[in-house]
């Protein structure tokens, strides 16, 4: 039985008032990026053929199915705030708990800094600031999303529905302009180069971590209405959702762009939009970002504060991240996650951050399907309204993906991958020195 959560005057409540579209949106919303703008160029560079470009963009999505399957099972059986970290204390311990909840939210708050350079210099290219603003923008555009989410997760919610919606028409817009485009005959398109198994491997990886994102909903179980009816439709909705977008986007762009103008593009979707409209077509890409990251930044700030929140609320985090105010804002937890992503955007320590924490994506994501095997086996009296496809085997899939995903990057990139080990190492003895003398959560 899951543990009361009892307010105190240090903690209080989050609001349950999510339901269905919410959690599709923050799924669909948190997922599709300015990545899919430019991961087909990549793909195509290492496949080189339509057909393996379509087939991989589907295998990639289908493992990405098989690990929302399995998490599913883990938001319904524990819904509680926190996401990846809920099920690494449950499983492994308040020590391994805090570990994957502390690099969690450190991932969030380097993203969204990130995200918030990002959308800053789009509208620079567009004219409207000068370059030397960005940095101010950037922090102008994450204190406003602040602003909109202290007033409460109704409001905060509705903006990510409208958001999404909007950034699903944009694309789907631009999917159809590229379909009434006459196809364009590749001269290269007979002498097709041959494809390494390491470029198969640089391919999936850059497709799953286009996926990245729709582990979302997790974060907001204790919000939602009717979590074991609504997250399965959320999670498998979501993900399907984006693998149709994903494919139409590909099959577009494949329209317009031979295939050796496709793998040699850096943005590839605006190269398509400038045969489509001519000069102007980089503005309407530049636009189309903007739109595809302003949702994803509210998302990432939700599911950041949620993390602490939840840290906070069992004693392996600072206590007062557990407040929440009137309208169900985790209140210090939305401060602390904004100032620290306002140092990073001011500092411009971001980049470095990302690159460290990156493969705490994989690791985290190991560690929860590796929860759903301890659970299921030192738990098993625990309600499970929803189980997951082909367990086990499906969990031991998505669990080997992500140690060749993890071992690639460490072996790319040893140096960041040693850095965020030694951040790991920074919170673990930081946690030690604060909690020290403190009764156990």
């Amino acid at each position: 039985m899951l543990r009361a959560r009892m307010a105190s005057e240090n903690s209080g409540q989050l609001r349950r008032v999510l339901g269905l579209g919410f959690g599709l949106a923050v799924s669909v919303g948190g997922t599709i990026g300015v990545g899919i703008l430019r991961t087909p160029g990549l793909v195509a560079e290492q496949l080189h053929s339509p057909s393996a470009i379509l087939f991989l963009w589907i295998a990639g999505g289908l493992y990405t199915l098989l690990g929302a399957s399995c998490l599913t099972e883990l938001g319904v059986m524990l819904p509680e705030a926190g996401g990846y970290y809920v099920y690494a204390r449950r499983a492994f311990g308040s020590s391994t708990g805090f570990a994957v909840g502390w690099t969690d939210w450190l991932m969030y708050c380097s993203v969204l800094a990130y995200v918030s350079i990002a959308i800053a210099e789009f509208v620079a290219v567009l004219g409207l600031v000068m370059s030397g603003a960005v940095r101010l923008l950037a922090v102008s555009i994450l204190v406003a999303v602040v602003v909109l989410q202290w007033l409460g997760i109704r409001i905060s919610s509705r903006f990510q529905e409208l958001t999404t919606s909007l950034k699903c028409v944009a694309f789907l817009t631009l999917v159809t302009i590229c379909f009434l485009v006459p196809t364009r005959v590749d001269s290269k398109a007979f002498v097709v180069p041959s494809m390494s198994f390491s470029g198969l491997i640089i391919a999936l990886q850059a497709i799953v971590i286009t996926y990245g994102g729709w582990q979302s909903p997790l974060y907001f179980m204790e919000e939602d209405r009717d979590p074991s009816r609504n997250l399965p439709r959320t999670m498998i909705g979501g993900v399907l959702s984006v693998i149709g977008i994903y494919l139409l986007v590909n099959i577009a762009l494949l329209k317009v762009l031979p295939v050796s103008e496709l793998s040699s593009a850096t943005l590839p979707a605006a190269d398509a939009a400038q045969i489509i409209a001519g000069g102007r077509g980089r503005d309407l890409i530049t636009i189309l970002s903007v739109i595809s990251l302003v949702p994803l930044l509210n998302a990432v700030m939700m599911m950041g504060t949620r993390v602490i929140f939840a840290m906070g609320r069992d004693r392996l985090f600072w206590a007062r991240t557990s407040t929440v105010n009137a309208g169900g804002t985790p209140a210090a937890a939305t401060f602390l996650t904004t100032a620290t992503a306002v140092g990073l955007i001011v500092s411009g320590t971001f980049q470095r951050l990302v690159a460290m924490t990156s493969f705490f994506l994989a690791a985290n994501y190991c560690f929860a399907c590796l929860a759903l095997i301890v659970l299921r086996r030192r738990e098993p009296e625990l309600r499970r309204p929803y189980r997951a496809w082909g367990y086990p085997w499906s969990v031991w899939v998505v669990v080997i993906g992500g140690l060749i995903f993890l071992v690639a990057m460490l072996v790319g990139d040893p140096f960041n991958g040693l850095a965020a080990l030694a951040l790991l190492g920074v919170g673990l003895i930081g946690r030690a020195a604060f909690t020290r003398g403190a009764s156990p959560p």
